[in-house]
């Protein structure tokens, strides 16, 4: 009996650290009024969420009214990962990110300035903190031809780190996030 209640403990507190540190799933949002696309083309996008036992990140396909801009392709691209999955995956930006400006140069180097909502609202371990930059990385490398590294501004301002475990003062390679 007492064993029996030390494991229930222990599979409540590790249920609650899950939840607590932002691998829990996000509420439903308010429906957003979407443009009208009738005319418009679509195009199919990969985005990457954690997986719910939070040790690596799935990809959910989507499709996303054609984009005219880069900045509108990449602020698409943040605000369907800051809406969270539509399957079994886990959002991990943290809510409310959302794209200021971009630029991509001819060497590939593109460079995100995100809202500070992004800095703001992180809560998370190293774990946390890498899932939601590789998840970033990631989703723009797929959808986005040319991108080789991401550098990650927050607010206008350089960011040291998200969560003080990975560097976010240089740019990061996209070939190293697997």
């Amino acid at each position: 009996m007492r064993r029996a209640i030390v494991v229930l403990v222990l599979v409540a507190a590790v249920a609650w650290a899950g939840w607590r540190f932002g691998l829990a799933p996000r509420r439903a949002a308010a429906p957003v009024p979407q443009a009208d696309t009738s005319s418009a083309g679509f195009r199919a996008v990969r985005l990457f969420f954690a997986a719910a036992s939070g040790d690596r990140l799935i990809a959910e396909s989507r499709e996303l009214p054609e984009s005219a801009t880069l900045h509108e392709r990449v602020a698409a691209l943040v605000a369907e990962l800051d809406r969270g999955p539509s399957g079994p995956g886990v959002a991990v930006l943290p809510p409310g990110t959302s794209l200021l400006h971009v630029f991509l140069d001819e060497d590939g180097l593109m460079t995100i300035d995100l809202s500070r909502s992004f800095q703001q609202g992180f809560r998370g371990g190293a774990g946390a903190e890498y899932l939601a930059v590789t998840s970033l990385v990631r989703t723009l490398a797929a959808n986005v031809p040319g991108v080789k590294r991401v550098l990650i501004v927050c607010g206008g301002e350089p960011l040291a780190t998200l969560g003080g475990h990975l560097p976010l003062d240089r740019p990061l390679d996209v070939s190293e996030m697997p």
